[in-house]
């Protein structure tokens, strides 16, 4: 159905312009004067050129998932209907995909599915954690609670994400800044040095020629050792993509020094939230860790939130095979275990989760605080002895001449 752009004026005459889903101009020009606006002018909207072209189109982030939740539980709370909800979204909604998604879910709503099932059909924008909630709340007749513990849920997750990428990045980030300016005075200062040096005669001092045989070797082979990093990084991305890679990555990126204690603390954080709030919004535990397990992001925390899911249909309580599997610190697990036999296991949930929040913190301020010297110190050793090499038979021949 075509959009038809439209302006007018109102009783006080006022101008009043907006765009409006129709059949034809007539019908727009109708649906106006139905509440008392004299149309002026109406044109049918074009169409965007991209609008078929999905790279081009902007994405859904989770601000925009976390506004419609906090927006929608306040209408919700309000009294108003979901169809009628869905509309004003849509009407206020300025990414353009979001726009286009919330006016399928209100049309699949509108058709007879429930709001649940409507999401269930954009897995990118709205993952099973999400859906099954929404699902539960609308079951116990309690979605504007579900919605507002949904995005108080994503706020803290994308804070804790943003918190452990933003740790990762910075030394990775200084690390190619000094590969870059490594390479740059191999490829192009050293030969410099190099040809100022032959007119001097004589033997080089040992440092120094062994810079010079880098620098020569560099710059012969400088596209060969960029193609070798370009394959490298594409084969290990290829290898994590397998199941057998993805399992072992994983587990190496949990075991590295202090990397791995940071992604251990965060996985823990992630766990517990997400555990807590399913439970609190009438989501059965083997349902919750399923979810959980597929939303964890690393195999080796997946393959324990299994055992511990199988252990429970066994009849087992949640602590022990979550103790046996040796990922998840024995403070959680104890903690667990009381949160278990006083029936308030969600409540005990959400304290881990705050508890390993402020934990990440600290282990951010750690590394960051570790890593610091160690960048200076390495870049001073390293661009330092570069200097130090190349002036020795400056300084040697200064010293004949002495």
């Amino acid at each position: 159905m075509p959009v038809y752009l439209w302006k007018g004026k109102d009783s006080k005459r006022r101008v009043r312009k907006g765009e409006m889903e129709a059949l034809s101009k007539e019908t727009v020009r109708a649906n106006l004067t139905k509440i008392k606006i004299v149309p002026t002018k109406i044109k049918e909207k074009p169409k965007d050129i991209f609008e078929n072209i999905a790279f081009m189109q902007p994405k859904v982030v989770h601000a925009d998932i976390i506004l419609f939740c906090r927006q929608f539980s306040t209408m919700i709370d309000a009294g108003l209907p979901i169809i009628q909800c869905l509309d004003i979204l849509y009407s206020q909604q300025n990414n353009k995909t979001f726009k286009k998604m919330l006016k399928e879910i209100k049309d699949d709503v509108e058709g007879g599915d429930t709001f649940a099932d409507a999401l269930k059909k954009y897995p990118k924008a709205f993952d099973d954690l999400f859906v099954n909630m929404i699902a539960a709340g609308e079951t116990g007749g309690i979605l504007d609670v579900i919605l507002s513990r949904l995005s108080a849920y994503m706020e803290k997750a994308a804070k804790l994400k943003a918190k452990i990428k933003g740790a990762m990045t910075y030394p990775i980030v200084t690390m190619i800044i000094a590969v870059i300016v490594v390479s740059i005075i191999m490829v192009f200062v050293i030969p410099v040095f190099e040809e100022m040096f032959k007119g001097m005669g004589g033997a080089l001092p040992l440092p120094t020629q062994i810079v010079v045989n880098m620098s020569r070797f560099i710059k012969a082979n400088i596209l060969y050792i960029i193609a070798a990093i370009v394959f490298i990084i594409f084969a290990l991305k290829r290898f994590y993509k397998t199941d057998k890679g993805h399992a072992l990555l994983d587990d190496l990126f949990l075991r590295l020094p202090v990397m791995g204690m940071l992604l251990r603390k965060g996985a823990v954080s992630k766990f517990t939230r997400t555990m807590s709030t399913m439970l609190s919004s009438g989501v059965s535990i083997l349902d919750a860790l399923d979810i959980v397990a597929k939303t964890a992001g690393n195999r080796t925390i997946e393959a324990a939130i299994y055992d511990v899911r199988s252990g429970i249909s066994e009849g087992r309580t949640m602590a022990e095979p979550l103790s046996e599997s040796g990922v998840f610190p024995s403070m959680v697990c104890q903690m667990i275990s009381v949160g278990e036999s006083t029936g308030a296991l969600d409540e005990m949930l959400k304290k881990i989760a705050d508890f390993y929040d402020d934990e990440v913190d600290q282990a951010v301020e750690n590394m960051t605080a570790l890593i610091e010297p160690f960048m200076l110190v390495f870049l001073g050793v390293v661009i330092g002895g570069l200097v130090v090499a190349m002036y020795l038979p400056i300084f040697k021949m200064a010293a004949a001449m002495g």
